[in-house]
């Protein structure tokens, strides 16, 4: 008993380096055998492996005093010196919190902008109208926000503003949309709503193109009105794009729109537009604390992973698929 017991083992041991081998050469076999689709594949791998993956050993800068004389490797370490200061400085605390007002706010208003178009235009039964719409929604997203920038500055502007001058002739007071922080954080969310929800359509659209016409065939033969194919059909069928975008939201919670606001804010408004983003290129590029910018953006890298993990798990937890 013991022998065929020693046997089995040896031969399970020799079959192991065999079953790896074949599973190696099944591997290549179908790597070859999509090689076209690998290769299309290449160009993207290679930008998020030099531009993403590599400069990562550059976060332990946050950790070094950093010196440009001496570089990343040979600047002294400081541990977590950079972090205790940050935690200690109410202007941070600022900025966090001007960084999650306007996420929520463009989340808040953002998010629904480009689902509900899409509704609205999966109604449309003139497919003339449908895509001269859709090619005026999605014309914003192509402009620069530099180029957008001087469009909103002629348009808001306190002085010869075209919406000011309007308010102007109806016996208004002018409103600094652009200079009041009042008013500041809704231009905006506002401005960049009407910059990207058009583009964000696309996703959308595509997901009710895939929704099978026979579902609304049998909703329409049981009675349903326009608003229950909506509810019972169209919506329950989109539900997993929309969790999947909203996780992918929330993941970047901490994003602000950096372009935007670099383009629009001054100064006066810094109480209430001063983002992360902001806050880093300034102490980074302009002031020359590196290694004091380099801390802020592991902080915020961090809470976005942590709200990401958090959001698919959650997701999970509502039986969809999730983003991993």
């Amino acid at each position: 008993m013991s022998v065929m017991n020693s046997d089995y083992r040896v031969e399970t041991v020799n079959r192991a380096p065999r079953q790896a081998a074949s599973s190696k050469k099944k591997l290549w076999r179908y790597v070859w055998f999509h090689r076209y689709l690998y290769l299309m594949l290449a160009p993207a791998l290679a930008y998020y492996l030099i531009f993403h993956y590599i400069p990562m050993y550059g976060a332990i800068v946050a950790f070094k005093d950093f010196s440009i004389t001496k570089g990343i490797l040979g600047s002294d370490w400081a541990g977590f010196k950079h972090f205790a200061y940050l935690f200690s400085q109410d202007k941070f605390w600022q900025v966090i919190k001007n960084t999650v007002i306007i996420s929520l706010y463009r989340l808040t208003f953002g998010f629904p902008a480009p689902i509900i178009v899409a509704l609205l235009l999966n109604e449309v039964r003139s497919r003339l109208f449908k895509r001269t719409v859709q090619t005026a929604i999605y014309l914003p997203h192509f402009i620069s926000w530099v180029i957008l920038g001087g469009l909103l500055l002629n348009l808001l502007s306190t002085d010869n503003g075209v919406a000011n001058n309007i308010i102007r002739t109806f016996g208004g007071t002018p409103v600094g949309f652009m200079s009041d922080e009042s008013y500041f954080r809704s231009t905006l969310v506002f401005s960049m709503i009407w910059k990207e929800f058009g583009w964000n359509t696309i996703i959308y659209m595509a997901a009710l193109a895939g929704i099978n016409p026979q579902l609304y065939e049998a909703a329409l033969m049981d009675g349903a009105n326009r608003w229950q194919r909506l509810l019972h059909v169209t919506l329950p069928l989109m539900r997993g794009t929309i969790i999947l975008l909203l996780i992918l939201r929330l993941g970047g919670i901490m994003e602000a729109g950096f372009e935007q606001i670099f383009v629009l804010y001054h100064p006066g408004v810094y109480s209430v537009s001063d983002i992360i983003d902001t806050y880093v290129y300034r102490i980074g590029l302009t002031e020359g604390r590196f290694s004091l910018a380099a801390a802020v953006g592991l902080f915020k890298s961090l809470i976005n992973f942590v709200l990401l993990v958090l959001a698919n798990r959650l997701a999970r937890m509502m039986g969809e698929q999730g983003v991993y």
